[in-house]
């Protein structure tokens, strides 16, 4: 593994919450993943994160916020939003909202649209560096565009070589990014699978969760290539080829002379999940050609891990 360049990029909340201040990019725990943290309300800080990850410019970015008012003061509530709010929140659901007229948002931000992805982190060293910089800030996955998230403090030094401060929180506790759901009148649209389920989703709304019916890029995550290590990835493999690693689940067997390892020998999916991008990375690092992954049923929370293997499997050219 890399070292980093210089361990002082550690730093404390309130070093982190004047960096912010000061109009650059910090990195911050959240219980998903580490996000890339700049003021929402400055085109100048949003810009920074577009340059620090080389993003595309059309791909919005998550809104995080502190407080229920905070929310409120950047999006429209309609009565399903305020329901999933009071089950999920501070929790990893994002929000696609209508984005209220006289909101204080950078227009970068929403890549031009008229909704906004917004959520409330249950980290609370996340809440709290928000509360102390004084404005929501976006914050997508602190890694460079396309490639894996980071589920450590150390991850976010490593792909940036330590040009990016970071706030360490330990260990994210779930692994996989957000849901990310459209709220529509009366209707919920699933744009991204995440660590709270369809099934969740229903459960708490009485409502069915409806697919996007076009692919145009109307939140974060969405992008075909995704998420993606340096080698090629091979999906629901029943066997290795030589060159290649293993990434098993439950008791799949796929053996390797390079690398292996099981996200879950459990089966648990939950496991799976936090274990999924640091395997990837793992993996990665043994400097394989292909990574070969075992099938993982599309159930719950296997519907978002599917989901982070598919985009990473995709073609990138």
């Amino acid at each position: 593994m890399k070292e980093p360049r210089d361990n002082t990029q550690f730093v404390k909340i309130e070093h982190a919450a004047q960096i912010l201040r000061a109009g650059d990019v910090v990195a911050m725990p959240t219980e998903t993943v580490y996000g890339l943290a700049g003021n929402a309300q400055s085109d100048d800080a949003v810009v920074k994160i577009f340059e620090t990850k080389s993003r595309p410019r059309f791909n919005p970015l998550i809104v995080h916020c502190a407080t229920r008012e905070m929310v409120e003061a950047i999006a429209e509530f309609p009565p399903l939003a305020d329901i999933l709010a009071d089950k999920f929140w501070p929790g990893p659901l994002t929000m696609v909202l209508p984005k209220r007229d006289d909101a204080a948002l950078s227009d970068l931000v929403t890549a031009g649209l008229d909704t906004v992805a917004i959520r409330m982190p249950k980290h609370e060293m996340a809440r709290e560096l928000i509360r102390q910089a004084g404005f929501p800030v976006a914050a997508p996955s602190a890694n460079p565009s396309g490639k894996l998230s980071p589920t450590t403090a150390q991850h976010v030094l490593d792909g940036f070589e330590g040009r990016v401060p970071v706030i360490d929180g330990g260990p994210a506790t779930e692994g996989v990014e957000s849901t990310i759901v459209a709220v529509h009148d009366d209707q919920l649209i699933l744009l991204r699978p995440g660590t709270i389920s369809r099934e969740a989703l229903t459960e708490a709304t009485g409502r069915s969760v409806l697919d996007p019916q076009d692919k145009t890029i109307k939140a974060p995550g969405m992008l075909l290539s995704h998420y993606a290590p340096n080698a090629a990835v091979r999906l629901n493999a029943s066997d290795c080829v030589d060159g290649e690693a293993a990434l098993n689940f439950g008791n799949s067997e796929l053996t390797s002379a390079k690398a292996k390892l099981n996200l879950s020998a459990e089966g648990d999916l939950a496991e799976a999940a936090r274990n999924l991008f640091s395997y990837l990375r793992k993996l990665d690092q043994a400097g394989v050609h292909t990574i070969a992954v075992a099938p993982i049923p599309e159930l719950g929370l296997g519907e978002a891990i599917n989901d982070r293997l598919r985009r990473a499997a995709a073609d990138r050219n």
